[in-house]
C-alpha cells in the first residue's frame, strides 16, 4: 500500500527479498533449486508484509492483495492470470513474468536513451576514481553454489556431509513440514552433536519448525562456520 524504497522507518519497515511462490510450496512440488531461485520469482516487499504472506500459496494471497490494493500486481510485474498463479504452472509463470520485468527494463533504457528519464542524483562523479572489476557469475544459481560450498567445506573438516533441500516431516503424521537448505539430521558429527540446519533468506515459520524438532539453526554460512569451528573442532581437538 506504500511506495517501496530501502529508506522505509520502522522495524519491519525494511526491504526483503521475497519469493512469490514459497519454496517449499516448489520443493514439495518437484521443481528444481534453479528453477526456485529464479530471478523472476523474485520480488520486494517490506519485511512486515513478507512475515504476512510467509509460505502462504500465490493462488490464495495473490487476489487478496490485489483487491486491497488495486494495482499492486503490475507495480511488481506479476502476470495477471490467474492460472499463472498455480503451482502446476509455475515455469509459464516465469516465462510471462520475464517477458514483463525486459519489457519493463527496456522502456526505462529509452527513457534513459531519449533523454526522458528522471534527474536522479546517484552518487559523486567517477572520473579519476580506479576502476574496479565485478565477477559475475552467470552459471550456477548463487544460493545452490553457496549451500554447496558450504556442504564441501565441512566435510573437508572430516565432518558428516550435510543433506541439500531437507524435507523436515513429521513423524506421526508424515506430513512435510518445511525444508531447510541444508541439514545434518544426525549431527556434523554423527549421533556426537546435535542436528543442525542452514536456513538461507527463509520465513520465521522454518526457524521455528527447525527449533521445535531439536535443530539448531544458522541463517548465515558464517554463523554456522563459527560453529563448527569453535563447538565442534576445536571440543575435538580437546
Amino acid at each position: 500500500g506504500v511506495p517501496l524504497r530501502n529508506q522505509l522507518l520502522g522495524v519491519h519497515a525494511g526491504l526483503e527479498l521475497h519469493h512469490i511462490f514459497p519454496k517449499n510450496l516448489l520443493y514439495k512440488a518437484g521443481y528444481s533449486r534453479p528453477e526456485v531461485n529464479s530471478l523472476a520469482n523474485f520480488t520486494f516487499l517490506t519485511k512486515a508484509t513478507n512475515i504476512e504472506v510467509t509460505n502462504r500459496d500465490p493462488l490464495e494471497y495473490i487476489p487478496k492483495y490485489e483487491e486491497l490494493h488495486p494495482g499492486v500486481l503490475a507495480a511488481h510485474w506479476i502476470p495477471m492470470d490467474p492460472e499463472l498463479w498455480r503451482i502446476e504452472n509455475y515455469l509459464e509463470f516465469l516465462a510471462e513474468r520475464r517477458k514483463l520485468l525486459a519489457a519493463a527494463a527496456n522502456s526505462f533504457l529509452d527513457e534513459l536513451a531519449g533523454g526522458m528519464g528522471p534527474d536522479i542524483e546517484v552518487g559523486p562523479p567517477v572520473i579519476g576514481d580506479r576502476a574496479s572489476g565485478i565477477a559475475v557469475d552467470l552459471g550456477e544459481d548463487d544460493e545452490s553454489r553457496v549451500v554447496t560450498d558450504c556442504r564441501d567445506w565441512v566435510v573437508e573438516r572430516g565432518l558428516a556431509e550435510g543433506v541439500e533441500n531437507y524435507e523436515l516431516v513429521d513423524e506421526e503424521s508424515g506430513e512435510a513440514l518445511a525444508i531447510f537448505d541444508l541439514a545434518w539430521p544426525e549431527g556434523v558429527q554423527l549421533e556426537l552433536t546435535e542436528p543442525v540446519a542452514l536456513l538461507l533468506n527463509e520465513p520465521q515459520e522454518v526457524g521455528q519448525a527447525a527449533a521445535a524438532y531439536g535443530f539448531r539453526f544458522f541463517t548465515t554460512v558464517e554463523a554456522l562456520k563459527a560453529y563448527v569451528e569453535s563447538e565442534v573442532l576445536e571440543a575435538e581437538a580437546a
